[in-house]
């Protein structure tokens, strides 16, 4: 398994058949498991064997086949899932943090992990500094020799900076820190996080690894010490597991991500070259053009410029306007779908943050994510164009 291709392990890793044989993956939808006598049960609540389970919050076959899966795709010796991509980022943070700890996170955060980062371990006890993810300067000056971890976005959402991974890590080990990473935006397939000396990886499964907006999930990837035990205890007593079915959903996911994925980096790449010509657009935020900030950095560690553009208009009222007038990408607050998904960053996923923290973030009123589906890119073109055009 290890000798294949990406395509070939998304869809033959981690695969589980019954007595039956069936070809696709069975759904165990059940919350408990019947024991062969009281002997056995005793046995397996002592130690589990292999491919054996107790109970659902604890892990089940089908959600095993999916964390599996996506295991042996990022290279990871371990994996454990979750009940959302939240889920994901609590358990793996709370799961190895206490009162006294210090973390140094990148202040460019989706709004609910910077609320995680920035009251909830604060509330128990951790000290946490925030640093420009893109200024390797301000990492430096701020992991200490007590510095437990450090915390980011590969790519942030929703303006898409672009974090020097391999260079964070060597500040963080250099001072005993874990790398703590959430790899979404950037995927699996386009960035291999582990090679660039990450140490845990995160992912809402919800967005390109379902890749059709139907089911929410999450997963943690790291050793399997980390994974069994640190990770696993913490949320098998808080109640972090991902539904059998929506693992289901997850792994059928998996066995196309690379093609979707790989489609719409395409078409991302040439709505990006067409948005910037248009008159009413300030500024394109692709990481696959030239003219993006961190653009060597993002050829460097990345495939491509990855799935999604951020576009910057003169306001909120031309914003809108853009929204609103658009008639294949669909406005929504999710990404990573099959469908173009236009969002308003400043009134929906970052709403809760105040006007100045936005701006320092690049959210401004006119900001825009899009999130490229798998729409014909013409198609798209045209009616980002004629969108734009209303404004």
């Amino acid at each position: 398994m290890t000798d294949w291709n990406t395509r070939t392990k998304l869809v033959h890793s981690g695969a589980r058949r019954s007595q039956y044989g069936e070809v696709a993956e069975a759904i165990y939808l059940t919350q408990g498991f019947v024991y062969p006598s009281a002997e056995a049960a005793e046995a397996r609540f002592i130690e589990l064997g292999d491919d054996e389970f107790i109970y659902a919050r604890y892990g089940n076959p089908t959600v095993a086949a999916f964390e599996d899966r996506i295991a042996a795709l990022e290279g990871a010796e371990a994996a454990f899932a979750t009940a959302s991509g939240m889920a994901a980022v609590n358990g793996a943070l709370f799961s190895m943090l206490k009162a006294g700890d210090h973390v140094v996170s990148s202040k460019a955060l989706f709004g609910s992990c910077l609320h995680i980062v920035e009251n909830l371990l604060p509330r128990f006890g951790v000290e946490v500094t925030f640093v420009d993810g893109t200024d390797l300067d301000q990492w430096r000056a701020a992991v200490r020799d007590d510095t437990t971890l450090v915390f980011f976005e590969t790519m942030s959402n929703p303006v898409l900076e672009v974090i020097d991974v391999a260079a964070v890590a060597e500040i963080a080990h250099a001072k005993g820190a874990l790398v703590v990473a959430d790899n979404v935006f950037a995927t699996p397939v386009f960035m291999r996080a582990f090679d660039l000396g990450v140490d845990v990886v995160i992912y809402s499964a919800t967005k390109h690894i379902d890749g059709q907006g139907r089911c929410l999930g999450g997963v943690v990837l790291g050793t399997e010490d980390y994974i069994r035990g640190t990770l696993e205890p913490y949320l098998k007593h808080t109640g972090g597991a991902l539904s059998p079915f929506n693992a289901w959903v997850m792994l059928n996911g998996l066995t196309t991500l690379d093609l979707r994925v790989r489609a719409q980096a395409a078409t991302a790449a040439k709505v990006a070259d067409a948005l910037a010509e248009h008159d009413a657009v300030a500024q394109v935020l692709y990481p696959g053009r030239t003219d993006h900030p961190q653009h060597e950095v993002s050829a460097r560690q990345m495939e491509t410029g990855g799935t999604m553009l951020a576009v910057q208009l003169a306001g909120k009222e031309e914003a809108f306007r853009f929204l609103n007038a658009a008639k294949v990408g669909v406005i929504s607050n999710n990404l990573g779908d099959a469908r173009t998904i236009l969002t308003h960053p400043s009134t929906t996923t970052h709403q809760r943050l105040t006007e100045d923290q936005r701006l320092a973030l690049g959210i401004t009123p006119g900001t825009v994510r899009i999130s490229i589906g798998l729409e014909d890119a013409d198609d798209l073109i045209s009616d980002l164009s004629q969108a734009l055009s209303a404004v």
